[in-house]
């Protein structure tokens, strides 16, 4: 088939939900997603973040070199037919059988029944057409939208044949997908085989029986496909019927850091960012027109503003070890984080960190230590990979996760990044009063019911269920987060989905952190608009964590919600709900569990775990 452009998509959304092996239902075709492999990486720039390669690397492996960008258009307006207008990522149409709306034929694009009417000017009226329909010609042909996919990552075309006719089956016929009743509950949805010859006299069957339990008897095994890498292997796994667009069809695995200074001075730091640049240098000239190519490919924002003889120095002194070098190691996503966030002198003037102290709100200053206001920072975040039907835990282990898809067929050298760039408040919790609220009698028994509900919750899973639980500490800070989030987004106007949590919770006696960041990390104007900033300020922080926490006193849904016991349903969350606690998962670092209001304040069920028992705005 022709390569034609079909449809636009934010280079964002090639991260978090069209990556690669993902389907794109654009208005008249589906699409799928083609594997790393097909990529342009020419035209992918390269973002630099060592801390970030460290972690891909330890996950996917050592050849990872690079982060880059998805490609994007870096004009508008750009000639459809020319070279620039086709940059994009490669796609194909899927899945491969389609229905015609008038006649109910169902059959592969690739058939013959089916032509495919392009429209480079304008993309998103692409679509396939059933030119010899017996009910109009060039009726327009949709995809079928059911498919099969296993928790293995393997997607595939639904057995319609198989499905229609119980089994393997030699007959030829048509088949044709129909509709009987007012309503389009699976029970009446049927597909149909026009055969009339020994093998098939005209048998038809509901949809119904591809789902639930009867499924197990009426599909084939699984095939083990990756179509985004034309490839399939043995899988084991039974595949179930998804709807074409359903959100159980690809969950992505990222990872992500903050752009913090690791290195003492800026030189230093552009050093360490860019180290794949200078690693190969062999003196002050080469340096020189190394400096040039990163000037013009904007790969090392700031570079520019040193000397090429400087850079060399500081080369060579990162190479024999003077420069106090930086190790990335395994704890490098969010210790060293913590360790700037809480320093006596936090970075005030970098390229990608500017940051200024604040008073903590008062009548919270025997619970709260400090509070930084970021007027500048970035997040990079970096997909290496995702699964289907059921979504990736909390945990860097591959064996307590569903099984990890390739985004490639060979290792890949180089995998999709994003960043963003926005402002935060950072808020940090007085240790002392977190570690003696942790010693409550009451606390710990608020502990053990989270804990059955992990528990619980991970054996219906198949997963290990001592392992993984985060905490009281970490349900504690995680619920204040949330809480504070809604309230910003009530009080400023910011969109909830563009304000994100960042926790950092940790009970070790020798390195304890208990701490939140909020920050935007939104691409477009959401994230720099200031207001965040703001907000931190002292009068306004105190004003809206006390709204929060009297807000967070009773849910609408309570009592239900503040006896919610998680140990009965397997659950991991207690006190918390859609209409008290929740937010966007995009928002979440945890998808909304391990919450519970009750550790904040009192609720109607538990009047003792509230660690802001006695503080202003408090219902104690």
């Amino acid at each position: 088939m022709s390569s034609y452009l079909v449809g636009e998509v934010r280079p964002s959304q090639l991260l978090w939900t069209y990556g690669p092996g993902a389907l794109i239902d654009l208005p008249n075709l589906s699409v799928l997603t083609m594997g790393l492999d097909r990529w342009n990486p020419d035209r992918c720039p390269p973002i630099e973040e060592a801390r970030l390669l460290a972690a891909v690397r330890r996950v996917v492996g050592p050849q990872v070199e690079r982060l880059r960008m998805p490609p994007f258009l870096r004009e508008d307006g750009v000639d459809p037919l020319s070279a620039e207008g086709k940059v994009g990522v490669p796609v194909r149409p899927f899945p491969r059988w389609l229905r015609c709306v008038k006649c109910g034929l169902l059959a592969e694009y690739d058939s013959g029944l089916f032509d495919i009417k392009a429209n480079p000017y304008r993309p998103e009226q692409t679509h396939f057409v059933h030119a010899n329909c017996e009910k109009g010609r060039n009726a327009d042909a949709v995809p079928a939208r059911f498919l099969l996919a296993c928790r293995n990552g393997h997607l595939d075309d639904f057995p319609w044949h198989w499905f229609v006719h119980g089994g393997p089956s030699e007959c030829k016929g048509k088949l044709r997908f129909f509709e009987r009743g007012a309503s389009l509950q699976t029970e009446n949805l049927w597909v149909k085989c026009d055969g009339d010859g020994i093998h098939c006299n005209g048998t038809a069957r509901s949809l119904v029986h591809a789902f639930g339990r009867e499924a197990q008897d009426n599909l084939p095994a699984c095939r083990g496909r990756h179509p985004h890498l034309n490839k399939f292997e043995e899988c084991t796994e039974a595949p179930r019927t998804i709807l074409l667009g359903a959100t159980n069809g690809w969950f992505p695995i990222t990872l992500s850091v903050l752009a913090i200074p690791l290195e003492r001075d800026q030189l230093g730091q552009l050093i360490l960012d860019g180290w794949e640049y200078f690693s190969d240098a062999e003196s002050a000239d080469e340096i020189k027109v190394i400096v040039k190519t990163l000037v013009k490919s904007g790969s090392l924002p700031g570079i520019d503003k040193w000397d090429h003889r400087d850079i060399w120095k500081a080369v060579e002194d990162r190479r024999e070890g003077k420069s106090g070098t930086t190790v990335i190691s395994e704890g490098d996503i969010k210790d060293p984080e913590w360790d700037v966030l809480t320093s006596d002198d936090p970075p005030t003037d970098w390229p990608h960190f500017l940051s200024s102290k604040t008073e903590t709100p008062e009548g919270y200053r025997d619970r709260l230590a400090s509070v930084l206001l970021l007027e500048r920072l970035r997040e990079v975040n970096a997909l290496i990979g995702y699964t289907r039907v059921e979504a990736p835990e909390e945990t860097t282990d591959p064996d307590e996760r569903p099984p990890m898809a390739d985004l490639s067929r060979n290792k890949p050298d180089w995998v999709p990044a994003s960043e963003v760039h926005g402002e935060g408040i950072f808020i940090r919790f007085d240790e002392k009063a977190v570690a003696d609220w942790e010693k409550r009698k009451a606390l710990q028994a608020r502990s053990q019911k989270l804990e059955a509900g992990h528990r619980g919750w991970r054996n219906a899973r198949g997963l290990n269920p001592s392992e993984g639980y985060p905490g009281i500490r970490y349900a504690m800070l995680h619920t204040f987060a949330h809480l504070l989030i809604r309230e910003l987004a009530l009080e400023c106007g910011y969109n909830a989905a563009s304000i994100r949590e960042r926790i950092y919770a940790k009970s070790d006696s020798e390195s304890p952190m208990a701490g939140v960041l909020l920050y935007t990390a939104a691409a477009d104007s959401d994230g720099t608009l200031g207001g965040l900033v703001e907000l931190g300020k002292p009068e306004n922080l105190g004003r809206l964590i006390e709204q929060a926490l009297d807000r967070a006193t009773v849910c609408s849904s309570d009592p239900l919600c503040s006896e919610h016991n998680p140990g009965v349903d397997r659950s991991l969350h207690s006190a918390a709900c859609h209409a008290c606690t929740f937010v966007a998962e995009t928002s979440c670092e945890r998808g909304n569990r391990y919450l519970d209001r009750a550790l904040l304040v009192r609720t109607f069920e538990a009047t003792d775990s509230a660690f802001f028992t006695g503080c202003r705005g408090s219902n104690g």
